[in-house]
C-alpha cells in the first residue's frame, strides 16, 4: 500500500499548518495516556510503525523503542529518521515475529484502519506485551469523519478513503472480544473539522482540549494487561533527550 511516493507524502503531511497542529495534539493526547506507564529500562514495540514519527516520541519520553511495519519503504524513512536508537522489523501486524510478552508495552497509531483482520492484530499485540497496550485510531463519529466522506470526492488522496473508521464502542469490544475483560482508559482530541487544525484559528483552544472519546476526530485507549497501579509521578527520561539535542 505505501509505496516511496505515498511514504514521503506522509511525512509531508505533517509539514503542513493542519498537520503540525494534528501532531501536536496527538503527542499530547499520548503523553497523557501513558503518563501513569514507567519509562526507563521499559521496551515498547510500535506495530505498524510507518516512517517512525511516533516510536521518535516514545523515545523522547523514555522508552526502549521496537518498531515493525510491513512497508519496506516506510521502514527505510524510519531507519534514516531514527538510526541506531530503534530496533526495526519488517512483518505482518497480524503474525509478529516476536516471543510470547517479550514486550513490556505495545503501541498502535491508526493501524487498526487498515488492517484486514482487526481481532487477530489485537490479539497478537496482547501476546508480545506483557504489561499495557495503546490503541489510537480515527473515530468515525466525528465531525473530522463527517466532513471528509462528504469532501472525498475531490481528495486526491484516497487512503482514508480505503481506511475502516472506528467508534469508540467498536474498538471497546474488540478489546474485550480478542483480549478480556482489561481496564482501559480513554480520551481524544481534535473536536472540530480538519479545516480548524491550525494555531491562530479562533477554534484552536476546543482542538487542543482533551476530550470523552466518543467525540474527537483522534481516540486513544490504554489498556492494562496486569491488574497495577500506575506510579504516581511519571519520569520522562530528561537523559534521553538531552543526548539527542547533542
Amino acid at each position: 500500500m505505501f509505496n516511496p511516493e505515498k511514504a514521503d507524502n506522509y511525512d509531508r503531511w505533517f509539514t503542513t499548518p493542519e498537520g503540525r497542529f494534528a501532531l501536536e495534539q496527538e503527542r499530547r493526547l499520548i503523553q497523557h495516556l501513558v503518563s501513569g506507564w514507567p519509562r526507563r529500562r521499559q521496551s515498547l514495540l510500535e506495530i505498524g510503525c510507518g516512517t517512525g514519527i511516533f516510536l521518535d516520541m516514545f523515545w523522547e519520553y523514555g522508552f526502549d523503542i521496537y518498531g515493525i511495519d510491513s512497508s519496506p519503504d516506510m521502514l527505510r524513512k524510519a531507519r534514516d529518521k531514527l538510526g541506531c536508537r530503534a530496533d526495526l522489523h519488517l512483518g505482518s501486524a497480524e503474525s509478529l515475529p516476536f516471543d510470547d510478552n517479550e514486550f513490556d508495552f505495545a503501541a498502535m497509531i491508526t493501524l487498526l484502519e487498515f488492517c484486514r483482520d482487526q481481532g487477530q492484530v489485537l490479539a497478537e499485540a496482547g501476546r508480545v506485551a506483557r504489561k499495557g497496550l495503546l490503541i489510537c485510531f480515527l473515530n468515525k463519529n466525528s465531525l473530522y469523519h463527517i466532513s471528509h466522506k462528504l469532501l472525498r470526492l475531490w481528495r486526491r488522496d484516497k487512503l482514508l478513503v480505503r481506511a475502516r473508521w472506528h467508534s469508540y464502542r467498536e474498538v471497546r469490544s474488540l478489546v474485550q472480544e480478542n483480549l478480556g475483560n482489561k481496564k482501559t482508559y480513554a480520551r481524544s482530541v481534535l473536536l472540530g473539522t480538519r479545516i480548524l487544525w491550525r494555531d491562530r484559528h479562533v477554534f484552536k483552544t476546543l482542538n487542543r482540549m482533551l476530550w470523552p472519546p466518543v467525540f474527537g476526530a483522534f481516540t486513544g485507549m490504554r489498556v492494562d494487561l496486569i491488574d497495577r497501579e500506575p506510579i504516581k509521578t511519571p519520569l520522562l527520561a530528561p537523559v534521553k533527550s538531552e543526548i539527542k539535542a547533542g
